[in-house]
């Protein structure tokens, strides 16, 4: 009997992950591309339902993603050399998990092979969020859906 081996994000810690393997721990949320605000008393950053200018609202996918820092400079790029900076991500996120030493999800693509199972689960806000323009930024306040961390 052949002994099961571990899928890489268990066995592998995110320095080792290729870029394919890297790229495939997103799940498609969409959540990190919300826009957030942050609590000056005490840090804590707060998650809106507003999305970044360049999601798709229904698939929660970054419309340009090869070229989005050139639309949108402030884009944070994940890499794993700033997992200690992931607990801004939200708790179900593949990257905070891996980097946590964490499990993925059962309704995780990887786990599970469905790329829409984290809509039907409701992990996404697809078809719940609103487009960046359509809300003035003093607003936002007005929108917020949870606390990172």
């Amino acid at each position: 009997m052949a002994a099961k081996v571990e899928p890489f994000w268990i066995r592998k810690t995110l320095d080792q992950l290729d870029q394919e393997e890297w790229e495939s721990l997103c799940d498609g949320c969409g959540l990190c591309c919300l826009q957030k605000l942050e609590d000056e008393d005490d840090n804590s950053v707060y998650y809106t339902r507003i999305a970044c200018k360049l999601l798709d609202l229904k698939t929660c996918q970054c419309t340009d993603y090869p070229n989005r820092r050139d639309f949108v400079p402030d884009c944070i790029q994940l890499t794993p050399g700033k997992a200690d900076e992931f607990k801004w991500l939200p708790p179900t996120c593949g990257y905070r998990l891996v980097s946590e030493g964490k499990d993925l999800p059962l309704w995780h693509p990887l786990v599970c092979g469905d790329r829409d199972a984290v809509h039907h689960e409701r992990i996404s806000q697809s078809g719940r969020m609103l487009a960046e323009g359509s809300v003035a930024e003093e607003d936002w306040e007005d929108h917020l859906i949870f606390r990172a961390g």
